[in-house]
C-alpha cells in the first residue's frame, strides 16, 4: 500500500521510496528512507495536504508526493 492510503492513526513501515531525480531526493533527505515508521496524523479538510508523524517531528506532505512512497501497515 502507499502512504496517502494510511487512516488517521495508524502507523507503518516504509517499504520503498519512489519518484525521480529531485522528488526522490527531496523526500529522502526529509527522513521519509525503508524501514522508518511513519504515523498519519492528520489529513486537511479536501484530503490533501496530510500531516505524518516520522522520526520525531511532524511533515506535512502532498497526496501526490504520499503515493509515491511504498508502506507495510503495522499495529501501533
Amino acid at each position: 500500500m502507499t502512504l496517502d492510503q494510511l487512516k488517521v492513526g495508524s502507523s507503518a513501515i516504509i517499504s520503498a521510496v519512489g519518484g525521480n531525480g529531485a522528488l526522490r531526493c527531496r523526500l529522502l533527505d526529509m527522513g521519509l528512507i525503508p524501514h522508518t515508521r511513519v504515523t498519519l496524523q492528520k489529513v486537511a479538510p479536501m484530503g490533501d495536504p496530510i500531516e505524518i508523524q516520522v522520526r520525531g517531528y511532524e511533515l506535512t506532505l502532498r497526496v501526490e508526493e504520499a503515493r509515491k512512497i511504498e508502506v507495510e501497515a503495522v499495529k501501533s
